[in-house]
């Protein structure tokens, strides 16, 4: 664009902008005429509603503008709570061997003294390459095809007089890699410090992994790789987004250029074309200046945010064993008492009218379901709950005998055998919904909500499905053929 059009695109714009302020300050004058006109109750009445939506859009502003409050790191559980509960799930014959080599692996890194560097990032950004930049003599396996680091591959070197381990990653987001994803997290927060690379601006996943890797307070580096892919513009307005994206969870972000082979197809002058390989320069000073300054204060300094973050994971870790546990042998409860009252219900009059009869049965169920997620609960709770159920029982018996009738028609061997019958499956269906529903509840919300219990019940009887009515026939045969 010439110059002379430059000037006139800029005079046309001034003269745009200078109209744009006479038109509103035109606008202004009249309505302050015709506020001025009116009575004096209504000038007092509108002026009183402008002040206060001015306040409250000065309000929004400060709240909007007000300096963001730092996420704040993952606290883990002290360790011997967490190696509590690892015991509490071995005696349960869970297999936690895995949990119990990570504290291992804690204390044979802490016990090294040496320092634990982690290079993490999502396939095909150039971590591998990165690892060779880093550390000289390295030679991590290439391959055309992305995600080529299958398992974590660390190597050993020295640097400023201090023993190191980098740590090559599997990278994330390939598809069907959620193990190899795994691992690389797991060995992310082992580390000491952690460089994230990236190619370009942040996906929305990329995102999620810094702020997770932010959440448990890891010294972190983000670095742009493949950096002499740009112009210097370019490049600014890169760093200067990805800068915005991070939103100031890492300590720096750095512009590199990791090397590595490109690989292209040249035409000769004849009309051939060949394959060239050809090695591109690394320039990996400003992310090594960055670590050295992060990493100044030595591994023992570091070593207490490396023990949080660890531990915070395997309480993570931890907890998803516990609640396939509880879900396991919630399920193991439930059928036990339902199987008992299928035997109790042959003595009942009409199954679902009352939990009188099987009120023990109930009583000994929630308690035993409490117990299993740790919460506490009271005969009053108890009762109120109980209470519950045969309100919605009242409304909901004729639900569970016609599903009883139809589930039955799919087994003759059970259906000829007559109402008493029919009564024992309603009560394995009415046992298996309580039962279910209530453990849903204790589960998500740690607490004995019988409006939620309640809530839940009516939905899984009212919605069986051909499995489970499967599952509660055949309960209901073993239960009866036992008795």
């Amino acid at each position: 664009m010439s110059s002379r059009l430059r000037l006139l695109l800029a005079a046309v714009g001034l003269l745009a902008l200078a109209w744009l302020l006479l038109a509103a300050l035109d606008r202004a004058l009249a309505l302050a005429q015709r506020f001025m006109g009116l009575p004096t109750g209504m000038r007092w009445l509108v002026g009183g509603v402008l002040l206060l939506v001015a306040l409250a859009g000065a309000g929004l502003g400060v709240w909007w503008l007000r300096p963001r409050k730092p996420r704040t790191p993952v606290v883990a559980p002290d360790r011997a709570s967490l190696e509590a509960r690892i015991e509490r799930l071995r005696e349960a014959d869970t297999d936690v061997e895995e949990l119990r080599k990570e504290l291992g692996e804690l204390d044979r890194r802490r016990e090294s003294d040496r320092t634990y560097l982690a290079v993490f990032g999502e396939i095909s950004t150039g971590k591998s390459t990165l690892i060779a930049a880093l550390v000289p003599g390295a030679s991590p396996e290439r391959d055309a095809r992305g995600g080529t680091t299958r398992d974590v591959v660390t190597y050993e070197t020295s640097a400023w007089d201090a023993p190191w381990t980098v740590a090559d990653v599997p990278g994330s987001s390939e598809a069907d890699g959620e193990t190899r994803e795994r691992l690389a997290r797991e060995e992310a927060l082992r580390a000491h410090a952690v460089i994230y690379v990236c190619a370009g601006d942040l996906t929305r996943t990329q995102g999620d992994e810094l702020r997770w890797l932010g959440d448990f307070g890891k010294p972190l580096l983000l670095a742009v790789n493949k950096a002499d892919q740009w112009t210097p513009d370019e490049l600014a307005r890169i760093l200067s987004r990805v800068r915005e994206q991070a939103g100031g969870v890492p300590d720096a972000v750095l512009a590199i250029s990791a090397g590595g082979e490109e690989r292209f197809t040249r035409r000769l002058p004849d009309g051939s074309t060949e394959d060239v390989t050809r090695r591109r320069a690394a320039n990996v000073q400003p992310l090594l200046d960055a670590l050295r300054q992060l990493l100044a204060p030595g591994s023992a300094a570091l070593e207490a945010q490396r023990q949080n973050a660890v531990l915070a994971g395997l309480h993570e870790r931890t907890g998803e064993r516990e609640r396939a546990w509880r879900g396991v042998e919630a399920e193991r409860i439930v059928r036990r008492y339902a199987r008992r009252a299928v035997v109790g219900a042959m003595a009942a009059v009409a199954p679902g009218s009352d939990l009188v009869i099987q009120g023990a049965l109930a009583t000994g169920m929630v308690r035993a379901l409490a117990a299993l997620h740790d919460v506490r609960v009271t005969d009053v709770e108890i009762d109120n709950l109980l209470r519950q159920v045969r309100m919605t029982l009242r409304t909901g018996t004729s639900v569970a005998l016609a599903v009883a009738g139809n589930a039955l028609k799919a087994f003759p061997g059970l259906g000829t055998l007559g109402g008493g019958v029919l009564h024992a499956f309603a009560y394995a269906l009415i046992f298996d919904s309580f039962g279910r529903a209530l453990a849903a509840t204790l589960a998500e919300r740690r607490t004995l909500d019988q409006e939620d219990a309640g809530e839940r019940m009516r939905e899984l009887l009212g919605e069986a499905g051909a499995s489970r009515l499967r599952h509660l026939a055949e309960l209901t045969g073993e239960a009866l053929r036992d008795r």
